[in-house]
């Protein structure tokens, strides 16, 4: 029997953001992620938050070849009862409903989110982070 596969890595609109666009100061660290072989996609949520900001071509193209928009993790009916169930049982919900959204769609696949706003995630139940190695 192979060894079982390690989870996939959810990245948060955080990540995305500072790795595709701007100074892309996350870059190096997506890079080793992905030398590592790890298994890394976004969610529907995510990628709306990525192309409601201001994009340009290239970094929408750079999204497309590492995320391809057909490849994002869908936030369905499993995910918003998880989303819903969430709302009801942290602190300070109120004005964190895409927050606690992106967290549902990670834990109904079982992955571990990767964010730059740990404070944001740390109070959600079942939730594992993704802290990468440096």
């Amino acid at each position: 029997m192979g060894s079982p596969r390690a989870p996939v890595i959810h990245l948060d609109t955080s990540l995305l953001v500072d790795a595709l666009a701007g100074r892309r100061r996350s870059a190096p660290l997506l890079a080793r992620a992905a030398e590592r072989g790890e298994r890394m996609g976004v969610s529907t949520l995510v990628l709306y938050e990525w192309l409601r900001g201001p994009r340009n071509r290239t970094e929408i193209a750079d999204q497309e070849s590492l995320f391809p928009t057909d490849t994002v993790a869908p936030f369905g009916a499993a995910e918003a009862v998880i989303a819903a169930r969430l709302y009801r049982e942290v602190p300070r919900a109120r004005h964190r409903e895409l927050d606690l959204a992106i967290a549902a769609c990670a834990l109904a696949q079982g992955a571990h989110l990767w964010t730059l706003n740990p404070d944001d995630f740390g109070d959600v139940p079942g939730l594992l982070l993704y802290l990468p190695p440096r």
